[in-house]
């Protein structure tokens, strides 16, 4: 028999008798104290706390170990820890491997709220953070320091989508140590459209509040590990108290089985709108990583097995305030909010100078605003004519 397809999988993951009970879906089990009959059972319990076996509210239940076996099997991992967001996901997995003394290599299009965090607790803790630029590939040999401990990347890179060689940075960095931690932000392929661990990644982190939950009603953060760091990532986080709340968790469970069919929709949108964009005068530049204008097109068509909703484009002008807002404030169909990943689409602009800030790499001086879409499961033309009334604002004001 041929192996099971991805859709096939998503349908059947964490949906074993132990989970469901009998039903359909895995029961949501809410408790913080777990009930043992004898000292024989408690022992038992403490001993295999580890591996799945109902301990103490902390350490998850049925409804908790449903889902982080089922991300386990989808991205080729041994464990899955999870956190009660993507942000709390990236901050424990680095601390989990770093103490003081030590230096981390960030790509400089990493997702802000990673870069804070380096600069603002990673640096009072004495760790050092370096930015590369996302297009390097074996070169970023020539950057690892004797106390660099973790190299975490993001592809495709945040705002600008980047994708970057992930074999070409996973070979060079084992030849130069071969116990670097290597980690990467795997939302924009929701774990599955990307395998990171099967091209010799590390820990493979993900906010599931993205498309995995997938209707923008709930946060929660994975982190899939591979055999060598998975005890300590989940003993560190265990440690510092990282738990996400069984509801939540059941409904990213329950995300998962429609996960294929929402993918294949975002992303047959995404390039209709992707292509449509490319052709408008007002447009300089339109970033979809399945598209040849975007930075490392290559790695994806090598890499990837498909594309997602989120993709940005650079007008061919910067945008005044009054502009901006007058473009933004009068969309129909696109809804401003820092999320992606839902059924609903949205939109952001960043200025020139803001994204000059959130670049921590020799990005190309550009000077026209970036406007970042998430394309949702509306019917494309209407998205198409709410963008096309947009540049008529720009034009007319």
């Amino acid at each position: 028999m041929s192996e099971k397809k991805l859709e096939t999988r998503l349908v059947e993951v964490g949906r074993k008798r132990k989970y469901t009970q009998g039903a359909v879906n895995p029961i949501i089990q809410r408790t913080s104290s777990v009930i043992f009959k004898t000292v024989d059972d408690m022992r038992h319990a403490i001993k295999n706390r580890a591996n799945g076996e109902l301990f103490y509210g902390r350490r998850g239940t049925l409804t908790h170990f449903a889902f982080q076996e089922a991300m386990a099997e989808l991205e080729g991992g041994v464990g899955c820890a999870l956190y009660p967001s993507g942000t709390a996901a990236i901050t424990n997995s680095i601390l989990a491997f770093v103490e003081t003394g030590d230096h981390v290599l960030l790509t400089g299009t990493a997702y802000e709220p990673t870069q804070e965090f380096c600069k603002n607790i990673l640096k009072k803790m004495h760790i050092s953070t370096d930015y590369f630029d996302p297009r390097l590939g074996e070169e970023i040999a020539s950057l690892i320091q004797p106390n660099t401990k973790v190299i975490f990347l993001e592809s495709p890179g945040s705002l600008t989508m980047e994708v970057q060689d992930i074999p070409a940075i996973v070979q060079a960095a084992r030849r130069v140590n071969p116990d670097i931690v290597i980690m990467i932000d795997n939302t924009w392929a929701a774990g599955v459209l990307f395998r990171a661990l099967d091209f010799g990644v590390d820990i493979s982190i993900q906010s599931a509040t993205k498309y995995i939950i997938g209707h923008s009603d709930g946060m929660l953060g994975t982190a899939v590990a591979n055999k060598r760091c998975w005890d300590q990532l989940r003993e560190s986080s265990y440690l510092m108290g990282q738990i996400a709340d069984p509801d939540t968790v059941y409904s990213a469970n329950r995300g998962l089985h429609t996960l294929a069919v929402r993918l294949k929709q975002h992303e047959e949108s995404s390039l209709i709108i992707a292509n449509w964009l490319s052709q408008r005068p007002e447009v300089a530049e339109v970033y979809h990583p399945a598209l040849p204008s975007c930075p490392g097109h290559n790695y994806f068509q090598r890499d990837f097995t498909g594309s997602c909703g989120l993709f940005s484009f650079m007008l061919n002008v910067s945008l005044t305030p009054g502009q901006l807002s007058d473009y933004l404030d009068n969309m129909q169909y696109f809804k401003m909010a820092f999320s992606w990943g839902g059924f609903e689409s949205l939109i952001l602009g960043i200025s020139p100078e803001s994204l000059a800030i959130l670049r921590n790499y020799h990005f190309p001086q550009k000077t026209g605003t970036l406007i970042r879409v998430h394309i949702g499961l509306e019917d494309p033309q209407d998205l198409i004519d709410d963008l096309d009334a947009g540049f008529s604002r720009i034009t007319l004001s």
